[in-house]
């Protein structure tokens, strides 16, 4: 049964940083390329970044290059989001998603209906 489990939100100020996890079982971690999405309050949901099965190639959004950086540990299974400068636009609930299959580029046109984790809530203010 696939599981995916987000942690390492909570409040920050702007300017702040904070890195996401999301620890990945029940199926075969290092075939799948994996994304993060977010949807902030009365929002829909958001591609942030995704990144290749051996971490050969990462794609991120426009709105947090350069701030956001996507990475994973596939003998740990577990996927990363270090989230640097943070903005009040950057409020959400942050979720990760199984891609459904190795290379990123399927998972865009499809963040929508992917499996993703419960999600962890990141406030920023002041």
């Amino acid at each position: 049964q696939v599981q995916l489990v987000e942690s390492g939100g909570g409040l920050v100020q702007p300017g702040e940083t904070l890195r996401l996890s999301c620890a990945a079982s029940g199926f075969a971690f290092s075939n799948y390329a994996m994304t993060w999405v977010r949807q902030a309050p009365g929002k829909g949901l958001e591609w942030v970044s995704g990144i290749n099965s051996f971490q050969s190639s990462t794609i991120t959004a426009d709105s947090v290059k350069g701030r956001f950086t996507i990475s994973r540990d596939n003998a740990k299974m577990t996927l990363y989001l270090q989230m640097n400068s943070l903005n009040s636009e950057d409020t959400a609930v942050y979720y990760c998603a199984k891609c459904p299959e190795a290379y990123v580029g399927s998972c865009q046109s499809v963040f929508k209906s992917l499996l993703r984790g419960q999600g962890t809530q990141v406030t920023v203010s002041s």
